[in-house]
């Protein structure tokens, strides 16, 4: 049940003050400031960086958005500005409460996952996930010492930190402001100084709030090695959160889901189609942005404990305000415990417990080349070890943890990845001096003290750590599950052959032009191994975006089926691309000799045509292309009528036609109107006339049904869709819930 905090208006509103002003600390969200008093209007991921970099020193009130996410990312990330509130802002000390605005639903919501990333999960729930006793004990026991206490030693419930204020008839007020719910995102916010008008959505797009330097020369892919997409932690005004994505056999698995995901990835060439999985090591904001995975363009796996992954689900839920199993379906999990050594396609991982806040694991990760063995252990968030040694004297944390601990700070690796970010839940640089690791490297700090500059570095953006060099035979097996995707189907073991005794390995440095238009084809196609390419199109001097390219995409199989021999678009590297190029003979012969002319040619010509589409116009080119290899081509001839059963989707694309309604009446159809078996709404099984000749697909159900399932990118987007269109044709909005 919510407590709503009452206000005399016109006490608020008499009086004389100086205008309010608005700030802009990052995209997606705003400062109002007032005499005394400042509202944040929006959290997006980081946003405490932007409040930093602006010089905002304190502010009192929150104000959740109505639009959950916005370019790949959730915009209600309540856990660093509550810390900065607390801690910075001396809430806690003056012993002041945070104002929490929003509808009566997203608050509650918010206060659940806050509590999963402040506190923890409880016992019950512990319980019923099955939890080892002794680890359920370890991780309570720790997360009850080092949380908030009142005054009475009591550990402070998340719902304490707030002054919770629903919006009641469009209309909140908290301190000396009172604001008025406009519509979707504006508001309007009046103060003794004045008004002003807050509309959220003048930001189309949410970026980080700090610079992202992108890779220009490609690095190659390793046989293990670490990049680093950020080191720092979530108070860092220059440097993005910690995050790293292990590259193994040219396959990545992040470590973490940090904040815009997808943005660092880009910046490092690594596109979504390279990543297999990711470790998840805790839930906290600066380590767990989980959304961007739910738009992959396949199903991510995610390795961690059970406890771990049904917090995040029960965080992500929260944040999109979906419910539980429908997001839970666009992951697959890999169930891991403190203790288990796993072999995850010949990499070894080996999986330990650390000393944090909430539930914390990381793990050592290893392979043997050629008879070359190498390590790497990625501590994970861990308080420094004199508070673990503390913790182990009074019984909180079992002697075998600290003694692990102990063994990890001490043990030879190849290459030791630390927590250094002291405070009370982070590490202690100091506690690796006796490390006998080859290389020690720390994230969560933002700079060395000057002491161990000679002795540890950082993880910065942009670092590589290569462990294994990588060779041609990764980019073989790259080709071989590359050319297998792109076919659909396995690929001719001797057609793979031949094709891979002719191909060349090129590298192009991001912005380098690949192909250009108009230009002969020169007897060339090229697979994307690694990065992001676009598709230029320019006619009658105005440029044209055709398409984002990503590792896994195929370029210049349009001249191959057409025999043009003449390139129709530019193609330009966007970051740092490595191509395989095959000959154009050897492929021609492929496609014709194996009698795939026919299918690929059908796809060819559905790929422009899908992705014109409303419903897919915001999906990837690789996803695009998966739809093209189930869909179907009708043509419905002027004055001819046709049945749209329940076993297919059809989706009208063009032409002028009608059916009937279920009221009698006449409609006509409109572009990219679902008919027949829709995916979760109900069936439109009509009869079409077609007035003028009419073009549909047609995808049959249940190979559409399981494309979604397998497709994280196109069920988010799908469900996004319905959801937007329709609210009460769903019935996976989750409403408001209790905060335990």
């Amino acid at each position: 049940m919510l407590v709503r905090v009452h206000f005399d208006v016109q006490q608020i509103l008499s009086g004389k003050m100086a205008e309010p002003q608005i700030l802009i600390p990052a995209a997606g969200s705003r400062i109002v400031t007032g005499d005394t008093e400042v509202i944040l209007f929006g959290q997006p991921p980081e946003v405490l960086k932007g409040l930093l970099r602006e010089g905002i020193s304190r502010f009192d009130t929150l104000v959740l958005t109505d639009t959950r996410e916005k370019s790949s990312s959730l915009l209600n990330n309540l856990e660093f500005p509550l810390y900065f509130f607390l801690f910075v802002a001396r809430g806690l000390a003056d012993k002041r409460k945070l104002n929490l605005v929003g509808d009566a639903e997203s608050i509650s919501q918010a206060l659940r996952f806050l509590r999963y990333t402040l506190l923890g999960p409880t016992r019950e729930e512990l319980d019923n996930w099955d939890t080892e006793e002794a680890l359920k004990n370890e991780w309570l026991g720790v997360s009850d010492a080092v949380a908030i206490k009142d005054d009475a030693g009591k550990v402070m419930k998340v719902e304490e930190f707030f002054n919770l204020v629903p919006f009641t008839n469009n209309e909140a007020i908290a301190g000396d402001f009172v604001i008025e719910h406009k519509g979707v995102d504006r508001y309007l916010v009046a103060h003794r100084g004045g008004d002003v008008y807050v509309d959220l959505n003048e930001d189309s797009e949410v970026v980080p709030p700090y610079p992202v330097p992108i890779d220009y020369v490609p690095g190659g892919l390793a046989k293990l090695g670490i990049e680093v997409l950020g080191g720092a932690s979530g108070f860092s005004t220059e440097e993005p959160c910690t995050g790293l994505a292990l590259c193994y056999n040219g396959d990545y698995l992040l470590i973490d889901s940090i904040p815009f995901l997808d943005q660092h990835l880009f910046a490092r060439g690594i596109s979504k189609n390279q990543v297999s999985a990711v470790f998840l090591t805790h839930l906290h904001d600066d380590h767990c942005s989980m959304f961007p995975l739910m738009e992959m363009p396949h199903r991510v796996e995610v390795i961690t404990t059970e406890e771990i992954f049904n917090m995040a689900m029960e965080k992500l839920s929260c944040s999109l305000g979906w419910k539980l199993a429908v997001v839970a379906e666009h992951f697959e999990l890999i169930p891991v415990q403190p203790g288990d050594t796993m072999n995850y396609y010949g990499l070894n991982i080996e999986i330990h417990n650390t000393v944090h806040s909430i539930p914390t694991i990381g793990a050592t990760f290893s392979t043997i080349h050629k008879g070359q063995f190498r390590d790497v252990c990625i501590v994970g968030d861990n308080q420094n070890m004199a508070a673990v040694r503390n913790m182990g004297e009074s019984g909180i944390v079992r002697a075998a943890t600290v003694e692990n601990l102990e063994r990890l700070y001490k043990q030879s690796f190849h290459l030791l990845i630390a927590d250094g970010g002291a405070g009370e839940i982070h590490g202690d640089p100091a506690d690796a001096l006796e490390s006998e690791a080859e290389r020690v490297v720390f994230v969560h700090v933002d700079k060395m003290p000057p002491a161990l500059q000679t002795t540890f570095s950082l993880a910065s953006s942009g670092k590589r750590y290569t462990l294994l060099e990588g060779d041609s035979m990764i980019y073989t097996s790259q080709i071989n599950h590359y050319l297998t995707l792109w076919l659909g189907q396995p690929f001719p073991n001797r057609w793979m052959r031949n094709l891979l005794a002719e191909q060349e390995i090129y590298r192009y440095n991001t912005e380098d032009v690949i192909i250009v238009q108009e230009a002969a084809t020169h007897g060339s196609v090229y697979l994307i191994l690694t990065g992001y390419c676009e598709v230029v199109r320019v006619e009658d001097g105005t440029r044209e975006e055709v398409a984002m390219l990503q590792a896994g995409d195929i370029i210049g199989e349009m001249a191959v089926l057409t025999g043009s021999g003449i390139r129709n678009a530019s193609v330009v590297a966007r970051t740092p691309v490595t191509v395989c190029v095959f000959a154009e003979e050897t492929f021609r012969n492929f496609i014709r000799y194996s009698g795939l002319q026919d299918m690929l040619e059908n796809r060819w010509l559905l790929r422009p045509v899908i992705k014109l589409l409303p419903q897919f116009a915001k999906l990837s080119s690789t996803v695009t292309d998966k739809i093209s290899r189930i869909a179907e081509w009708k043509v419905v001839e002027g004055g001819n009528t046709l049945w749209l059963d329940d076993a297919h989707l059809y989706i009208f694309v063009e032409g002028f036609g009608s059916i009937i309604d279920a009221d009698g009446g006449e409609e006509k159809v409109v572009n990219g109107e679902e008919l027949g078996w829709r995916p979760y709404a109900d069936s439109r099984a009509v009869e079409m006339t077609a007035t003028t000749d009419c073009g549909l697909i047609s995808i049959e159900a249940g190979a559409y049904l399981k494309l979604l399932k397998t497709t994280p990118q196109l069920n988010y987007q799908t469900r996004k869709r319905l959801s937007t269109e329709s609210d009460d044709k769903v019935d996976w909005l989750l409403g408001e819930v209790s905060v335990y």
